[in-house]
């Protein structure tokens, strides 16, 4: 007797409202999420030094994200990392954006599941990590995406898409991994890229106003799923009542 193959649990749809200039629009969430190792020169000890004191005068908490001065970025091996995340965007079809878009440097000591719809859904980050590989990745609940970190990585992602900075191979975020006194802390450079520029959404397969105006009255941008609020778990990266 044949069996009928499983059912696959229906995926959720995830749809960002960002602001548009004066209004409020619609967009779908995007799944890709590309990435490469870039061949990145290996920051000096004494800069690497530097980067270690100012995020400790930041006093970061586990799972805390801050700016950092981006003149702490500046070395030789700069450049060169600029025209590889340059030429590597470009080869996405991005060309010349990077060079449009500002840049800034931020540390973390890990990440908790989130997402940055509601502050940054007008944007998709790219981001080149400067650290060495600390046994860390970056994940993707909802799509189950992995990516270990080291230096180099560079990646581009949708601002609405869950995402956290957890151990090597973990799928939850445990303060206790990024305690005091270990070496968790990364540095990395991020772009914001213009969602709405046609490159951008080709690249991650954005598509937009894909809810009416009249699904429900929205005064700030926001993130939906299955056409309700959506409220996320920041150590599980699960969906909880938005209530």
């Amino acid at each position: 007797m044949s069996q009928s193959p499983a059912t696959q649990p229906a995926r959720d749809r995830l749809s960002c409202w960002f602001r548009s200039g004066d209004t409020l629009r619609s967009r779908s969430v995007a799944d890709a999420v590309p990435w490469a190792t870039l061949d990145l020169p290996a920051a000096p000890g004494s800069l690497v030094a530097d980067w270690e004191q100012e995020t400790a005068a930041l006093d970061l908490e586990p799972g805390e994200v801050e700016p950092l001065p981006l003149d702490l970025a500046l070395w030789p091996g700069y450049a060169s990392g600029m025209r590889a995340t340059s030429d590597w965007t470009g080869a996405l079809g991005l060309r010349n954006l990077l060079a449009r878009t500002q840049v800034d440097l931020m540390s973390c000591r890990g990440a908790k599941y989130h997402h940055d719809a509601t502050r940054y859904g007008r944007a998709a980050f790219c981001n080149l990590f400067l650290s060495a590989d600390k046994g860390l990745d970056l994940h993707f609940p909802e799509t189950g995406c992995r990516i270990p970190l080291r230096q180099g990585t560079s990646v581009i992602f949708d601002t609405g898409q869950p995402h956290a900075v957890v151990r090597h191979g973990r799928s939850s975020f445990d303060a206790a991994d990024f305690a005091a006194g270990q070496d968790c802390t990364l540095v990395f450079l991020t772009w914001e890229l213009p969602i709405e520029d046609a490159a951008v959404a080709g690249a991650l397969g954005i598509r937009f106003d894909v809810e009416a105006v009249d699904a429900g009255p929205m005064a700030e941008q926001q993130l939906r799923r299955n056409g309700a609020p959506a409220r996320l778990c920041p150590e599980s990266g699960r969906w909880v009542r938005a209530d």
